[in-house]
């Protein structure tokens, strides 16, 4: 088998993988934290201080949207790579140094203020840059020929979203279904 290789632009905002991963990462613990600060409130957000915790969350939301937009302009921008071993991963070059650049600024900032939290956010955000599964650590795969998308899982923690192309999404699917030998 030839290495496979491409690099593609993904839109942020307009791609359903990926809503769906921050809807995870960030959805769900805020949708908690909402839901905690309502009942602690008793229902009265207007008549408790309730409204300020609520007004800042919704200012970060509107802050990170608005990151995304200007630093990433809505783009994420992967590469990939199939061959013998499995699937690679990668952040394209460009994208990849904005991100080391906004990772170690959570590290240090993170580091500043004491919070580990943050630190770790940007260690791990950082060493997953480039992943590879591995054909015999693949367990389950899905296959999405109207998005030009393959959901590859592996053991815990381990998922790509491979974007294919148009051109290319027939050809991906074949090799991934030869070394796997899952349909769907």
């Amino acid at each position: 088998m030839n290495r496979l290789q491409w690099e593609i632009y993904v839109p942020i905002f307009k791609n359903r993988y990926i809503l769906k991963g921050l809807a995870l990462t960030i959805g769900i613990p805020f949708g908690i934290l909402i839901t905690f600060i309502i009942i602690a409130a008793k229902g009265d957000i207007l008549g408790t201080d309730a409204k300020y915790a609520l007004l800042l969350i919704a200012l970060l939301f509107l802050l990170t949207f608005l990151l995304i937009l200007i630093v990433y302009g809505n783009k994420y921008a992967p590469g990939f790579i199939i061959d013998e071993s499995g699937i690679v991963n990668y952040t394209q070059k460009k994208q990849a140094k904005r991100n080391r650049i906004i990772n170690a600024l959570v590290i240090a900032l993170g580091a500043l203020s004491g919070n580990f939290t943050a630190m770790g956010t940007g260690m791990m955000a950082q060493s997953r840059q480039v992943m590879q599964l591995k054909w015999k650590n693949i367990r389950k795969v899905y296959y999405d020929p109207k998005r030009y998308t393959i959901l590859v899982r592996g053991a815990y923690m381990e998922k790509i979203a491979v974007f294919c192309t148009q051109q290319n999404y027939a050809h991906v699917e074949a090799i991934i279904k030869k070394k796997t030998g899952m349909q769907d």
